[in-house]
């Protein structure tokens, strides 16, 4: 992969740390030597993701409260209005251990082989997030898999508990949805955080609550067995200090 060019918003320092992969070994849960921490394994309260034929997904959910989860993906909850509809949100996830700078740039490339209108099969990418039993908390941009006009991109605050999270915004429309081969990225310099399918910019959004943590990456969950038809094929991330 190319390197991803630095933003002009005010970063100042040089790289920090950087990470790349392209998942060649089969795992479950995703670990690569012990450099991921994932939802389960760590967490306790969401599901791990695994790495399969050079794709890492999201492991099968439990949705218990099927019946509750109103629309995940057109929550009308957006910073701060209201509240989320009740549901497991057990969304698969992985989050990189260590040390890394505040300003994060991670791209991804996307697996989507029968996109559908009946699940909402996301591509998550985490910035700035902590993962510890029955906390999780950062960012996280997410883009459905999808090319119509159901089509969405959200930005995204976790707050800590599963279902504890604030919509800091949502873009709708088949330009911002995603599909096999697309390349998404997610950055975040100082406040201001940005989303990018194939080096266009689809969504922006700023938020002061969390000033470091690890990049990482998700799925939604409630996707039935369609986990396994949708995922990443590749992961690149670079942070640097401020």
């Amino acid at each position: 992969m190319t390197d991803m060019p630095r933003t002009a918003s005010g970063q100042t320092g040089g790289l920090v740390r950087w990470y790349g992969t392209r998942f060649a070994a089969d795992e479950d849960p995703l670990a690569e030597g012990g450099l991921w921490l994932c939802g389960r394994q760590v967490g306790g309260d969401w599901a791990d993701v695994l790495a399969r034929g050079g794709m890492a997904y999201g492991a099968v959910t439990t949705l218990g409260s099927a019946g509750n989860r109103v629309d995940q993906g057109h929550v009308v909850s957006v910073a701060g209005h209201g509240s989320v509809p009740p549901g497991d949100f057990d969304d698969p996830t992985a989050v990189l251990g260590g040390t890394w700078g505040p300003d994060q740039h991670a791209r991804a490339i996307v697996v989507c082989r029968n996109p559908t209108e009946e699940y909402r099969q996301e591509i998550e990418i985490r910035l700035r997030s902590r993962l510890s039993p029955h906390q999780c908390t950062g960012y996280e941009l997410l883009w459905r898999c999808l090319k119509s006009e159901n089509a969405y991109a959200e930005i995204v605050r976790w707050n800590g508990k599963p279902g504890d999270f604030t919509v800091l915004r949502r873009v709708v429309g088949r330009h911002v949805g995603v599909t096999d081969g697309d390349v998404v990225e997610a950055r975040i310099d100082g406040t201001t955080l940005t989303g990018h399918v194939n080096g266009t910019e689809v969504i922006s959004a700023t938020d002061d609550v969390y000033e470091h943590g690890s990049p990482g990456i998700g799925f939604n969950s409630g996707v039935g067995d369609t986990n396994v038809d949708h995922g990443i094929s590749s992961f690149e991330v670079r942070s640097y200090a401020r």
